[in-house]
């Protein structure tokens, strides 16, 4: 299968990601001693730089090739990992130590970019524009299962050996994957041909939206479940990221083809409340196996999302412009995660850990009005008033 060897490395790519997604706010909060809003700037840093550099990533995989933007994201990678390393040099200073790991998980969050875009772009080239919908499917599916397969993984780690551990597995593991792209065919640079930014965005800013407000609970729990669990002394606080990774995938795999069945917007109009009321048994659960099905539940309703949103963007937005559409949606969701977990961090010194979870059940509830006006406004109707 052509697609394999770049499945392997997102796989590996994501395993960063993924290791320090349930310790890192440990380390933050447990070990650097900072409040949970700073657990939400660290975490949320990463998406910022997402957000940021997810354009450039775009112009550079166009201009220098796909092969070329998977590697140069790999070795940003290294560099992110050799950060975590320097900040413990100065846990005894812990501001200057939070700082260091801020710019890691920046460089962590652009690194993300140009993998992400680079083997999006990779395999498309490779299987072919007719194949689009199956090489993204693989792809995601690489993403979500190193998501699921690191959480524990990393938990372990940190537990036995800390987070000096982490962050030596984050700068090596980048390394391993480059003599996996290496070998590969390169696809030739391609011309993007756009269209104007201003009306591409008032195509998608809907969709948009829905997406922005779904991926609260997203964030809410990659961010903050472990710190609840830790809380409450519920052990395994890992199997939460796992349940997560795993429900998205299936969701992915099993019912991938819906939005194109039965339109994206009533799609995702039963994702929001699946969402949402994952996210509220979580807020409401008395014990860790109640929260544990709202993050399962999260995680189900979560996954078509970003496909059922996504298929109501593209058919608004101008058929010449349809990459220029992808990137300015997708920055929509590096907005919710670069911005909205500090606010959730905030939003937790202030009322609680529970709160976080009540807020992003909330959110999810608020896209469902943004659906049902998808649903009743066709990208037809919507694309000739807007002509």
């Amino acid at each position: 299968m052509k697609l394999l060897p770049i499945m392997a490395a997102v796989f590996m790519a994501y395993l960063v990601i993924g290791v320090a997604m349930p310790v890192l706010p440990l380390h933050v909060h447990q070990g650097l001693g900072f409040d949970s809003f700073v657990v939400g700037l660290v975490a949320g840093s990463q998406f910022a730089a997402s957000l940021f550099s997810r354009m450039w990533a775009g112009h550079h995989t166009d201009h220098k090739g796909s092969k070329h933007a998977v590697i140069v994201g790999l070795l940003v990678a290294v560099a992110s990992g050799l950060l975590y390393l320097v900040s413990l040099w100065f846990v005894a200073t812990p501001r200057l130590s939070v700082g260091i790991l801020l710019l890691g998980r920046a460089v962590l969050g652009v690194s993300e970019s140009f993998v992400m875009t680079g083997a999006l772009s990779w395999g498309v080239g490779l299987l072919g524009t007719q194949r689009t919908g199956r090489a993204m499917s693989w792809i995601g599916t690489a993403l979500y299962a190193a998501l699921a397969a690191s959480a524990p993984a990393g938990t372990a780690l940190y537990a036995k050996y800390g987070f000096g551990a982490i962050a030596v597995v984050a700068a090596v593991i980048p390394l391993l994957a480059l003599p996996v792209v290496r070998p590969l065919p390169a696809t030739p640079p391609t011309a993007r041909q756009s269209g104007g930014l201003g009306k591409v965005a008032g195509a998608v800013w809907m969709p948009g939206l829905g997406l922005a407000l779904s991926g609260v609970g997203f964030g809410a729990t990659t961010t903050f479940v472990s710190l609840l669990y830790a809380a409450r002394n519920w052990d395994a606080a890992w199997l939460a990221f796992t349940a997560l990774s795993i429900a998205f995938m299936l969701g992915r795999t099993l019912f991938g083809h819906l939005p194109d069945t039965f339109g994206g917007a009533r799609v995702a109009l039963s994702c929001f409340l699946i969402e949402a009321f994952g996210q509220a048994l979580v807020w409401l659960a008395p014990g860790a196996a109640l929260a544990l099905i709202g993050v399962t539940l999260t995680g189900l309703g979560y996954s078509l999302v970003y496909p059922a949103l996504g298929v109501e963007a593209i058919r608004r937005a101008p058929p010449e412009a349809r990459g220029l559409a992808m990137g300015t949606f997708t920055v929509f969701f590096d907005i919710t995660m670069g911005l909205g977990t500090p606010i959730l961090g905030g939003i937790a010194n202030w009322a609680g850990l529970q709160a976080v979870f009540f807020v992003s059940a909330l959110a999810a509830l608020c896209s469902a009005p943004i659906a049902w006006w998808l649903m009743v406004t066709p990208a037809r109707q919507w694309r000739s008033e807007h002509a």
